[in-house]
């Protein structure tokens, strides 16, 4: 079998398992929202937080340290 045949197979693989992987995430996703449908429950548990896409707000970091060079605005000792 030549180098470029070896290739492509294993590159079929790939997209198989691509695709298998695919049809999982699908079934479970389902899975999990019959299961939440049926208990009540809501589909994320409480201990989970989302973190949103969107950018931070600044005003968090303020008063922040930058991890051991003191606050920002001030010169390092």
């Amino acid at each position: 079998m030549s180098l470029q045949e070896e290739l492509t197979l294993a590159q079929n693989c790939l997209d198989d398992l691509v695709r298998t992987i695919g049809r999982l995430e699908r079934s479970l996703a389902r899975l999990r929202e019959e299961a939440a449908a049926r208990t009540g429950t809501p589909e994320h548990p409480a201990d989970m937080v989302t973190i949103t896409e969107g950018p931070y707000d600044a005003t968090l970091w303020t008063d922040s340290d930058d991890e051991g060079l003191g606050v920002r605005g001030r010169h390092a000792p």
